[in-house]
């Protein structure tokens, strides 16, 4: 048999070629390892309605908290903040897709129940934020003291009003555990810091769209005719009585307090014709509740039950460093927008 010598340049022609199909191997294994790499937990955040500023305060806080934890945020609800069964739907549909966990503001405190634990069931958490839940199948609960927040509303108005006058409460829509708190903590501040001021009416509902509340805002005023103070106890409610106001030309001669902002309701604040909004931190609201998620699925540490505050702004705080931040939330940074 003849050998075959291997000169100098041939073992080092060898050595290279032998290099580089070693080379060509490991890359071809990093590319495989990243193919396999972990997917995003993928989180839907379900608000109650998709129109007022606030939710799109929520959606920004979540896409920080999802940028932050490495989660993907699925956002969808319905319309209207009315549509109970389109949430339903949207709640169940996200069941059926196997979502790693859901972030749920519900529509309706009972409604909502059954579909929350078909999701646990399913072993899919949920975290419950805005609005509380007749259920204990929730993981945690995110969301502003909306007793505190009426409370503090009451105080505001008895003082404007010098503990005397007739007084309007206007509601927001029956099943949504948020407002009703919000409302029950008016009535009961009312006691507590106006006692002897006159309810003339508590029982009127101004419904999920603006102009829904400034019909009933409208009616509200035409019927009881001169009234020293009024509130309201929503974003939709507040700025729909507002609008009521400024068209029966009493605003900023009724003395006005209502719940949540937006440039509509700011404004009216410098005018004078709002003498107090009670402000939630909704963007918290959101990134509180994708990182508590994040921690029940990492099975980590979680509260239970966060508050997320609330701020009484009135002409005096407004310009304030605190609640500039409060009232301004980078949404373009997270949301493009």
């Amino acid at each position: 048999m003849k050998r075959i010598r291997l000169t100098a340049p041939l073992l080092a022609t060898a050595f290279l070629l032998l290099t580089a199909c070693n080379s060509g191997g490991n890359q071809n294994e990093t590319a495989d390892a990243g193919s396999n790499a972990a997917p995003k937990p993928k989180i839907a955040v379900i608000p109650k309605g998709s129109t007022h500023s606030f939710w799109k305060s929520i959606h920004a806080g979540a896409e920080k908290a999802a940028q932050e934890t490495g989660a993907e945020i699925i956002w969808q609800g319905p319309q209207k903040e009315d549509d109970r069964q389109m949430q339903i739907q949207v709640v169940q549909n996200f069941v059926s897709r196997g979502v790693d966990a859901i972030v749920l503001a519900p529509l309706d405190d009972r409604a909502l129940a059954q579909p929350v634990g078909a999701a646990v069931k399913r072993q899919i958490p949920v975290v419950i934020i805005d609005s509380d839940l007749q259920s204990a199948d929730f993981s945690s609960f995110v969301a502003t003291d909306n007793n505190l927040g009426g409370k503090l509303c009451a105080q505001r108005l008895s003082t404007l009003l010098g503990g005397k006058g007739k007084v309007i409460m206007l509601r927001y829509a029956e099943g949504s555990a948020s407002t009703l708190a919000r409302e029950a903590g008016f009535l009961e501040g009312m006691k507590e810091y106006g006692p002897n001021i006159e309810l003339v009416s508590t029982n009127q509902y101004a419904g999920a769209t603006m102009e829904r509340a400034f019909q009933a805002s409208q009616n509200l005023l035409n019927r009881f005719g001169q009234v020293d103070g009024i509130f309201a106890s929503n974003e939709s409610a507040t700025q729909g009585m507002l609008r009521a106001l400024q068209t029966a030309g009493k605003a900023g001669k009724v003395n006005f307090v209502g719940f949540d902002s937006n440039p509509t309701l700011l404004a009216a604040l410098d005018k004078g014709e709002v003498q107090g909004l009670a402000v939630q931190n909704p963007f918290k609201m959101g990134y509180e509740g994708v990182r508590t998620a994040m921690a029940v699925l990492k099975k980590q540490p979680y509260e239970k039950r966060v508050d997320t505050g609330v701020t009484l702004v009135t002409q005096e705080n407004v310009k304030s460093a605190e609640v500039k931040e409060l009232l301004n939330p980078d949404l373009k940074k997270w949301l493009g927008e």
